[in-house]
């Protein structure tokens, strides 16, 4: 498990000095346009038994298969989701909705309705945000090399819709040794006994998705 720990250190070091001279080289920072499924870095090593999320080039614009317009968003999202998913801001530690939550069920992307996390991976990591040692499923979300603020980060994007979720940090728990660090206005919270609201998966007319396997939805006690 240390050597996946230090594998992915040296992923970050090594991606996020090779983003920066690309960043200085090329001004804008910003390539070719490119499907989201054909990300070029591949895999990052998170951890053994398990498929890992895709890692995206830094430098590449992807399209995503929902791809609205900003007002789109602004109409379809609360103001403190659109902050958090649209413009990548972050909610203040400690004052988020799920924070502190420990209801059991599925934790759903607020910007496209597909389900990221559940329960049972949800650990109290006492910094003030949802944390999770996995995501439901290895596709449903993507990892992207973050270097803003000056610091080199691993930030987790929705993979339907590229929007911004958190970030996923090395001091977690096992089995994964990983702590997903995620917004609370990121996600839409919906307990096994009851049904997603409707309006998550409502997308007709507005995008084609992709095939996806769903996860499980069940309890993992019950299976």
């Amino acid at each position: 498990m240390n050597g996946y720990r230090r594998g992915l250190t040296f992923v970050v070091l090594v991606i996020g000095f090779f983003g920066l001279v690309q960043a200085f080289s090329s001004g804008s920072g910003e390539g070719a346009s490119a499907p989201v499924h054909e990300a070029e870095s591949g895999p990052v090593p998170l951890y053994s038994g398990e498929t890992e999320p895709i890692l995206l080039a830094e430098q590449t614009e992807y399209v995503f298969p929902i791809h609205l317009s900003n007002e789109q968003w602004q109409q379809r999202l609360r103001p403190d989701q659109y902050a958090t998913l649209i413009q990548h801001r972050t909610e203040r530690a400690f004052t988020g909705e799920y924070d502190g939550h420990w209801r059991a069920g599925i934790y759903y992307s607020a910007a496209s309705g597909q389900p990221l996390f559940r329960s049972e991976d949800k650990y109290e990591s006492g910094t003030g945000w949802p944390s999770y040692v996995r995501p439901i499923s290895p596709d449903a979300v993507y990892l992207r090399i973050d270097t803003s603020l000056w610091a080199t980060r691993i930030e987790v994007i929705d993979s339907f819709s590229g929007a911004h979720l958190g970030h996923v940090f090395q001091d977690g728990p096992e089995p994964t040794g990983l702590r997903y660090c995620i917004n609370s206005a990121a996600l839409v919270f919906v307990a096994y006994e009851d049904n997603p609201p409707a309006n998550l998966f409502d997308w007709s007319g507005i995008a084609e998705l992709p095939a996806y396997t769903a996860p499980d939805l069940t309890p993992i006690a019950s299976r």
